[in-house]
């Protein structure tokens, strides 16, 4: 089975904490979304998870038919066990794999709350009262064992004031950490001492956070809404602000604030509608209060359109609609209707188009962009202009309120609310001196210290020396490193220095003791011929000089599968021998990967689809981020896998069959992974998929993923590696097989549950896992099986319906020309 940090967590951390603590158990104190989501979390990397929350006050109409009685466990765990089971359905999944809800025990404060005595660490996630806190700690004070960690998920609450009035050993071994919602999928941790809080304490859970849960963490100062919340509410509340002084459109806003600038694709306000204006609100309201010096306070004030929507109850998709509404048009189609700002009535959305956008279309990197962005002369360049100028002025005047160092903020507002890039490194992308002086000509000078480090003859926030990323610190008036990341391999650190040879697709580093990486870096990292050249130069590079090669890069996902641009072309103009050596080459190069004379380590992350999931099945080992989305997925586009995709399925099954197994149902499982292009829902179950294997390794943090990569190689490199040879001993069922398949095929035809290009589709894919039109079962070689493979992605590739689906995914679904 899979190596994963589970069974690594407690002796790792004892280790890296001085042998001082480790975590096996945690207890979760509330199990409300956020609750039963943590719970999960921690059940994800393999502790044993107590969940516990309130009895029932009453007997549900259910349970009183049933003849149940509060003295019932099922009536006494039916509020925990009913929000533990929604977390557990809910979409995106919260756990990694199903399996892992078998981790999580359930109970009630009352019948329960005792048993955390045996428990290394005790998060609170009740409601956001003090009271009601104070009073749950105080009966966890009494019952938790000395040096236990106890701490808190409040959002919003003084940490300090939580645990006044308990033990000094209590009081030495509390914080606050401050998950974000969904923990499975948003990185921040917030780490909140008091001002007893063990040092060690902080310590091991900044380490922990990072290590064993893939947070990032970030140390925080105990003031309203921490730092990651009280950025992003401004910058949220103030772009709802400005919006209502320039009059834009719901619309042209989500387009402005999504992927073109860095931001989640939801954009503002339909993030707004998944979230809840009601928290929003909440949120803002608190800090509006609360704030005593913040010059900005007003910057809290709820705008009119809020209090409207407030007054209305349409605050998002919990109250069916917000800034958006889902409706049923008279044609019976579903349809989202925008809302008019102005006359506060839903309309059908309108498309919206800015000059400034167009000109960045032809840039990928959003770093790239932002210039071009805020030097718009249209609407969008005044939005731009407006907003980025504002937050760049609020986050320079929280230093030192909220934090001493500004990269805390930078990593907090990225990880908490998916930002691409943090407002003090956009600022240094702009140019810290240049945007100083047209925030002056704005009316947004920012704070004094930002003009001390330029007088300093300091001119960035950050900056690169020696391969490792330096801040500007404030207080020793230096750049220096930042804390925590001299264990990372951070590709973008190397680029001046380290780079071994590049051409346009990809790029050879040195990362250090003998070991390469590959980094591919075209449109949604697809694989053409720029990265196989780079993948067979870094294994030739690598036999010649190195210990072994690394494949990963640093892209928001690892590659979305091969260019279909070139095949298209070359299939169009009906150049088949063009598309053979296309095809030859990856298969040859997918080999090279798996029979190289090094250790070659594959670390995938996000979407690893079609040849970014083959080169991943030759790896010698896969170093995979709990969060990727492995599959082949080559049928989407009317064709089977191509690169040696069918061939290892059927290769990991041929070593998997045991004594008295039914073969033609496990070839039957393979096949319709294939043929339904399933795709993992996270590493752990690409596992149950036969994508990762045993020996494969999973981890959780992504600025991780590339040094433990490195150290996979070396760990190979170290126990003798040696070249394997190909395999002739692959088991196949011919024709038995084949008979199986088609009777399928033909079954879900004639139902009409597909199409004939489907069925002639997986035909074909049947014809090759089973190793071809051979008269009963028998070994074969890997290079047959490869053979079989082209021969029927060549043909599939002279289909005009293969042909149409490829178009539709470049252009859009623009009709196939004659």
């Amino acid at each position: 089975m899979e190596t994963t940090v589970a069974e690594k967590t407690s002796a790792q951390t004892r280790k890296s904490a001085g042998n001082k603590r480790g975590i096996r158990k945690v207890a979760v104190l509330g199990s409300g979304i956020m609750g039963s989501r943590i719970a999960c979390h921690f059940a994800n990397i393999g502790l044993e998870v107590l969940l516990l929350d309130i009895v029932p006050r009453e007997l549900s109409e259910v349970e009183k038919a049933k003849g149940m009685t509060m003295e019932s466990k099922a009536v006494r765990n039916r509020i925990v066990t009913e929000s533990f089971q929604n977390a557990v359905k809910a979409s995106p999944a919260a756990l990694y794999h199903p399996r892992f809800a078998s981790r999580v025990t359930l109970g009630n404060f009352d019948d329960n709350l005792k048993d955390i005595a045996g428990y290394d660490w005790v998060i609170e996630v009740v409601v956001e009262r003090l009271d009601i806190k104070k009073s749950l700690f105080e009966k966890v004070d009494a019952l938790r064992k000395k040096g236990s960690l106890i701490t808190s998920n409040t959002s919003g609450i003084p940490i300090h004031l939580m645990a006044e009035g308990c033990s000094e050993d209590f009081r030495r071994h509390f914080c606050g950490t401050h998950f974000f919602n969904p923990p499975r999928y948003l990185k921040l941790l917030e780490i909140i001492p008091t001002p007893e809080t063990d040092p060690e304490v902080v310590d091991f859970l900044m380490h922990y956070g990072d290590r064993y849960l893939g947070k990032t963490t970030v140390l925080c100062k105990d003031t309203p809404a921490f730092i990651a919340n009280r950025v992003g509410v401004y910058s949220l509340m103030r772009t709802l602000q400005i919006v209502e002084e320039m009059g834009l459109t719901v619309e042209e806003v989500d387009k402005l604030t999504g992927p073109v600038a860095g931001r989640p694709k939801s954009g503002t306000f339909r993030l707004s509608d998944v979230v809840g204006l009601d928290t929003t609100i909440h949120v803002s309201n608190n800090l509006y209060q609360n704030l005593t010096t913040d010059e900005q306070k007003e910057g809290f004030n709820l705008p009119v359109m809020v209090r409207k929507m407030q007054e209305n109850k349409w605050l998002g998709d919990k109250t069916g609609q917000g800034f958006y509404k889902k409706t049923t048009g008279v044609n019976g189609q579903k349809e989202i209707l925008a809302l008019d700002l102005k006359t506060f009535e839903y309309r059908p959305q309108q498309k919206s188009k800015f000059d400034t956008l167009e000109a960045t279309k032809s840039i990928d990197n959003v770093r790239d962009r932002f210039k071009v962005l805020l030097a718009g002369r249209d609407r969008a360049g005044e939005f731009y202009r407006k907003t980025f100028y504002d937050i760049f002025q609020y986050v320079s005047h929280r230093i030192p309120e909220i934090s001493d160092e500004l990269y805390r903020i930078d990593e907090a507002v990225k990880a908490g609310f998916a930002w691409e890039v943090g407002p003090f490194e956009t600022w240094n992308i702009l140019g810290v001196a240049d945007t100083v002086k047209k925030m002056e000509a704005a009316g947004l000078k920012p704070a004094p210290w930002v003009y001390q480090m330029l007088a300093n003859g300091s001119d960035h926030f950050y900056k690169v020396e020696n391969s490792r990323r330096m801040y500007y610190d404030i207080q020793s008036q230096a750049y220096q490193p930042i804390p925590g990341t001299e264990e990372f391999v951070i590709l973008s650190n190397l680029r001046g220095t380290r780079v071994v040879w590049e051409n346009k697709g990809a790029t050879l580093f040195d990362i250090g003791d003998g070991v390469l990486n590959l980094e591919f870096h075209t449109k949604m990292n697809t694989l053409g011929a720029e990265v196989i050249e780079g993948i067979n130069k870094g294994i030739n590079l690598a036999e010649k000089a190195f210990a072994g090669l690394v494949i990963a890069n640093e892209g928001e996902n690892f590659s979305a599968g091969a260019n279909l641009a070139m095949l298209f072309m070359f299939a169009v103009e009906q150049e088949y021998d063009e598309i053979d050596m296309m095809i030859r080459q990856f298969q040859n190069t997918m080999m090279r990967v798996r029979y190289s004379a090094v250790p070659v380590v594959v670390a995938p992350h996000g979407l690893t689809l079609g040849g970014g999931c083959e080169m991943t099945l030759h790896a010698d080992r896969v170093q995979a981020n709990a969060e990727s989305y492995i599959g082949l997925v080559e049928v989407g586009v009317g064709v089977i896998p191509g690169g040696g995709g069918c061939k290892e399925m059927a290769l990991r099954l041929s070593d998997a069959f045991e004594a008295g197994d039914v073969e033609l149902n496990r070839l039957q499982n393979i096949f319709m992974n294939i043929a339904t292009a399933k795709v993992s829902t996270s590493a752990h179950e690409a596992f149950d998929l036969k994508y990762l294997r045993r020996g494969d390794r999973i981890t959780l943090s992504r600025t991780r993923l590339i040094a433990d990569a490195k150290e996979s190689v070396l760990e190979l490199a170290n126990a003798g590696y040696t070249q394997p040879k190909q395999r002739n001993d692959i088991k196949v069922q011919g024709k038995t097989g084949i008979a199986l398949f088609r009777s399928g095929i033909y079954g879900m035809q004639l139902g009409k549950y597909i199409s004939e290009h489907d069925a002639k589709i997986a035909d074909k894919l049947a014809h090759v896992i089973s190793g071809g039109d051979l008269s009963y079962p028998q070994t074969v070689s890997e290079q047959y099986l490869l053979d079989l493979e082209r021969e029927a992605f060549l043909s599939l590739t002279g289909e005009r319906k293969t042909l149409e689906r490829i178009q539709s995914l470049l252009t859009g679904g623009k009709p196939l020309r004659n």
